[in-house]
């Protein structure tokens, strides 16, 4: 029987995907060592594909670093950023991909031949290039150019999504991108661990990093608590839950420039339960196993198709100014003018 795909809107919607195992990474990324970081993006990559995973998923700006580019200039940044798909690095994916015979998603920034900036995330395979997602809402460098449109796209019979961190904050974005089809959504970010006016937040001595092995419970106890996964769970589970959608989060662990950042890369299922996720204080990686029958068992699909959009419709699209606020950048850029 063939593959039949229609966004959760249709009343005609039918599953006939097979089950797919996936993988989703954490590692400590060097900033700007591209050749490092694809390094331990292949090694990673062959040790999910040897367990079977068909896909594997890196963080926001695996391949490049992302918060020390907060202090690059434009052109800094276009030194730094490639086009896609013919740069060296989306190339050097698609080698490893080919290679191991797996799809591998990463990010980095890209440029295009008006030089404008974009913070960007590829799917690959033995092919090419799958897809590709522009974040809709970039802020570590003043002279990234926003996304304009949502990306879904095919990975072994199922219709999946992209959404670069922030974007997953504004949850219209999520559920956009599910009404559109996708019943996998891929989350990379770079996040937790930093200021918030939210209570128990802030940033995570990177001391503690440097003394893990000898104190991994300190370290864990920040990692753990408000500053980090106690405030991921007050809403990712959510994305999953109310979307009937598997979320593919991916982090980064250890020092991402002068800020340390605590992994828990996880895959939550449409119930919200996390089906695997990356406990250890290093580099590593998960594997868990999407099946299709939960996309139609878990509440969300029910919540989706009791949707009445003629009563919110106008509500939701009204116009408004977008505002972003971003708290440890404001923080940084008090620090330096005090220097």
């Amino acid at each position: 029987m063939p593959h039949v795909y229609s966004p959760v809107c249709n009343p005609n919607y039918n599953l006939t995907m097979e089950k797919i195992k996936i993988a989703t990474a954490q590692f400590e990324n060097k900033s700007g060592d591209k050749n490092y970081n694809l390094q331990i993006i292949e090694s990673l990559t062959q040790q999910a594909a040897q367990q079977g995973a068909k896909a594997i998923a890196f963080h926001e700006c695996s391949v490049t670093g992302y918060s020390y580019a907060r202090h690059l200039s434009k052109e800094q940044m276009l030194e730094v950023a490639e086009y896609i798909p013919d740069g060296n690095s989306v190339q050097r994916l698609k080698e490893i991909a080919a290679k191991h015979d797996i799809s591998v998603l990463a990010g980095l920034f890209e440029k295009d031949k008006e030089d404008k900036l974009y913070k960007a995330y590829v799917c690959v395979n033995k092919n090419g290039l799958v897809a590709k997602h522009r974040k809709l809402h970039p802020f570590i460098n003043a002279h990234l150019t926003p996304g304009n449109a949502y990306t879904v796209f095919e990975l072994e019979g199922w219709k999946c999504g992209i959404l670069i961190c922030y974007d997953s904050n504004i949850f219209e974005n999520v559920r956009a991108t599910n009404l559109l089809g996708a019943d996998i959504i891929f989350m990379p970010h770079v996040t937790m661990c930093t200021p918030s006016p939210r209570p128990g937040a802030g940033f995570v001595d990177p001391a503690l990093w440097q003394n893990r092995e000898s104190d991994p419970t300190s370290l864990r106890l920040e990692f753990d608590g408000m500053k980090g996964r106690d405030w991921l769970m007050k809403w990712l589970p959510s994305r999953a839950y109310d979307n009937a959608a598997y979320v593919v989060f991916s982090n980064p662990i250890g020092m991402d420039d002068d800020q340390l950042k605590n992994g828990c890369s996880m895959i939550i299922d449409p119930f919200g339960d996390i089906i695997a996720e990356c406990r250890t204080l290093g580099d590593d990686f998960v594997t868990a196993v999407c099946t299709p029958g939960k996309l139609t068992n878990a509440g969300g699909y029910r919540y989706k198709k009791a949707r009445r959009p003629d009563l919110y419709a106008d509500i939701i699209s009204q116009p408004h100014t977008p505002e972003q606020h971003v708290v440890w950048l404001e923080a940084d850029n008090e620090n330096e003018k005090n220097k």
